[in-house]
């Protein structure tokens, strides 16, 4: 080997090692940073005059692709389940446990000890009025859940908008990373920088939709939703929705009332059987606004009639005229049983009895048709109230079976099949969120390990030294030669 052979291998290998010293401190620097990759460098050998020497090929982005799309995935299924799992606590919150003071049981129970109460002291004043504050609260307490699970939807819909505007900003911005990252590769550029900020916005998408990555010519990439919808391929997608700024009871996709999703100007399903966007966040909430809220909302408003039903018959009440409401009214109006949608929302008290609508509580005891009170001591009327409740009767609409059931039956079968769905929730949440969770924690451990890049650098450092020493030895032969 010749002195200047020595001379050129000692150089490539400071260079190598000069460029390998930058990554370590780069791997180090951004060991935290979301997104980024372990950068290793790629060299090989060269023979140059009779010499060897180094070559730096390139630099190498450590990630393991299946492992990333497995994470993506599992992610997606989390943010789905927490989506839902909380929408199932809040309606069953709206509603309440029977244990819970407040709770939709609690208030049904409460009137109806206050209308016992009443009947053991007719000419008590002060008991009607307890009664009619009884009937009043559970009124509230059923309007109050079924607005509820109309905040609900309202704020689902609300988030489908933000999220589909992040969506299309996100699928743009990977479009145009696509370019990028194919300009820099075939300028033999390194592209790591680019390929961190695409994984995360692709994380971004993943969240909202669970995709699938297929990779195309020169870096580019692909997206696919997990049910068939091109996100991008070449060209990212325009995902279309219109929000509404309040959601009705009255309100649905399939009257057109609501908006549904649209691709490049295409309505696509956004159901949870076959929607083509479902499986994260943006799925999730297609499902609380279209099915969920609405299934909740279906079986208050059956509740909500189950009462207007039970104090409407004149067998209850015999000075009810014919087609007259009873103690509990459809906004003032008796029972239109082909009108039951929003039934909960609109449900009332009499305001024959109701002390803040101008109405006498004397009612209560002598009836709704009484022209002037009765007989104080007569508790006939007020027993057949209780008796109301507690008579079984197939109520006409809901999914609470075909067996005949009390007032208090109902709220019950209502209160366990919320608490059995958010049951279920929970447990599939659980086991996302493990999963999810697990595969994090696999990715983190093959990102940086700071460890292992300080083993690196001295390495590195050694290698430095090594290649330091043959020039200096190489300046050393040159002073000699010089001197002789």
């Amino acid at each position: 080997m010749t002195i200047t052979s020595a001379l050129n291998s000692a150089m490539s290998g400071l260079r190598a090692a000069t460029r390998a010293s930058e990554l370590v401190s780069s791997n180090i620097a951004n060991a935290s940073t979301p997104g980024y990759a372990r950068r290793t460098l790629s060299i090989s050998s060269v023979s140059t005059g009779g010499g060897a020497g180094v070559q730096v090929d390139g630099i190498r982005r450590q990630a393991d692709a299946q492992l990333i799309a497995d994470r993506r995935l599992s992610g997606a299924e989390f943010g789905y389940r927490t989506t839902t799992s909380a929408f199932m606590t809040r309606v069953e919150d709206l509603i309440g446990t029977p244990d819970k003071i407040g709770s939709l049981s609690a208030r049904l129970a409460d009137f109806e000890s206050s209308l016992i109460t009443a009947a053991s002291r007719p000419d008590a004043v002060e008991r009607l009025d307890a009664a009619a504050h009884g009937a009043r609260d559970l009124v509230t307490s059923i309007n109050g859940a079924a607005d509820g699970i109309q905040s609900a939807r309202s704020a689902a819909d609300r988030d489908i908008g933000l999220q589909v505007t992040r969506l299309n900003d996100a699928l743009a911005a990977i479009q145009k990373l696509n370019g990028q990252i194919t300009g820099a590769l075939n300028q033999s550029s390194s592209a790591a920088g680019l390929l961190d900020q695409r994984q995360l916005l692709i994380d971004e998408v993943s969240e909202m939709v669970p995709v699938r990555i297929i990779d195309r010519d020169h870096g580019a990439v692909a997206l696919y939703s997990t049910g068939g919808a091109v996100l991008l391929d070449g060209m990212a997608a325009d995902i279309g929705f219109e929000p509404s700024n309040v959601v009705t009871p009255y309100m649905s996709v399939e009257d057109g009332t609501l908006s549904g999703l649209t691709i490049n100007g295409f309505s696509v399903n956004t159901s949870s059987g076959g929607g083509r966007l479902h499986g994260g966040t943006l799925g999730a909430q297609f499902e609380i606004r279209d099915e969920l809220a609405p299934q909740a909302q279906t079986q208050i408003d059956a509740l909500a009639r189950d009462l207007i039903e039970r104090f409407e018959s004149s067998a209850v009440d015999p000075t009810l005229a014919a087609g007259a409401p009873g103690l509990f009214t459809d906004g003032g109006a008796p029972l239109d049983p082909l009108d039951g949608t929003g039934l909960a929302n609109r449900l009332t008290l009499n305001a024959l009895v109701d002390p803040t609508q101008s109405g006498e509580t004397w009612r209560l005891r002598d009836g709704l048709g009484a022209v002037a009170p009765g007989t104080v001591g007569n508790a006939t009327l007020l027993n057949a109230l209780s008796d109301a409740l507690a008579n079984p009767r197939t109520p006409a609409t809901g999914d609470f079976g075909t067996a005949a059931q009390s007032a208090f039956d109902l709220t019950a079968v209502f209160a366990s099949q919320l608490g059995s769905e958010r049951l279920r929730e929970d447990q599939r949440l659980s086991f996302a969120s493990a999963q999810f969770y697990e595969l994090t924690q696999l990715e983190l451990a093959q990102g940086v390990d700071t460890d292992t890049e300080l083993q690196h650098l001295m390495v590195i450092e050694q290698a430095y030294a090594a290649n330091a020493r043959v020039i200096e030895t190489v300046d050393e032969m040159f002073d000699t030669l010089m001197r002789i």
